[in-house]
């Protein structure tokens, strides 16, 4: 995937994640909603009814960009922070 990041961006130490198994480039400070949209990836998850869903609000309220981290299913993306070697499981399809 490329690397959707303004380059002159000042960014802490770059980090590896694995987003459903793939190597995946992060860094230090980034959420992991910024770390997955910068990576490329928009849908996170699908609702019950089968609709996609992305980020939304970006701040915690909406609950739309549910992901599992390190096997703790429902975890917000835009309130976690990256660490390194996190796995993170989205629904792609």
């Amino acid at each position: 995937m490329q690397d959707l990041r303004i380059e002159s961006a000042k960014r802490g130490k770059r980090l590896t994640i694995f987003v459903n198994g793939k190597k995946t480039v992060a860094y230090e400070g980034e959420t992991v909603h910024a770390a997955l949209v910068a990576a490329g990836f928009t849908v996170l998850r699908k609702s019950k009814a089968g609709m996609v869903r992305g980020a939304y609000c970006g701040m915690g309220t909406c609950y739309d960009c549910l992901v599992e981290i390190n096997g703790l299913p429902n975890c917000r993306a835009c309130m976690n922070e990256v660490e390194a070697g996190m796995k993170i499981e989205i629904d792609e399809t």
